[in-house]
């Protein structure tokens, strides 16, 4: 399947160098299961039908952690080489293209389709 998640939260080093062609920053899940972000709950549907079909390009769910440790200014997303500022944030690969909040419902289709 080319939707797969990091382990919950991840840890930054092993996201570095990754085969997937998309990363998809989310909040990590509270102790019910559910993303602590709401924003991040908005999208997630629409996240997994975006990249779970067998012909989609592949992407990694990235668990950011919980709350507080987000909230940090150096939580270790925030900085190189991520620099992710809001969740939730979608990264091509390639070229570090990036779409972050609403712009992932309205945004998804072009950057999957436009060249790195």
């Amino acid at each position: 399947m080319p939707l797969r998640a990091t382990q919950d939260p991840a840890d930054v080093e092993s996201v570095k160098d990754v085969p997937e062609k998309f990363l998809v920053f989310f909040s990590s899940r509270d102790e019910t299961g559910r993303l602590w972000c709401p924003d991040c709950v908005a999208v997630e549907d629409f996240i997994q039908r975006t990249f779970e079909p067998s012909d989609a390009p592949s992407a990694l769910i990235v668990y950011v952690g919980q709350k507080p440790e987000w909230k940090l200014p150096s939580s270790p997303f925030r900085g190189p080489p991520f620099n992710v500022g809001s969740i939730p944030t979608v990264i091509r690969v390639d070229d570090g293209a990036r779409l972050v909040d609403g712009e992932i419902q309205h945004g998804l289709a072009s950057l999957l389709t436009t060249k790195a």
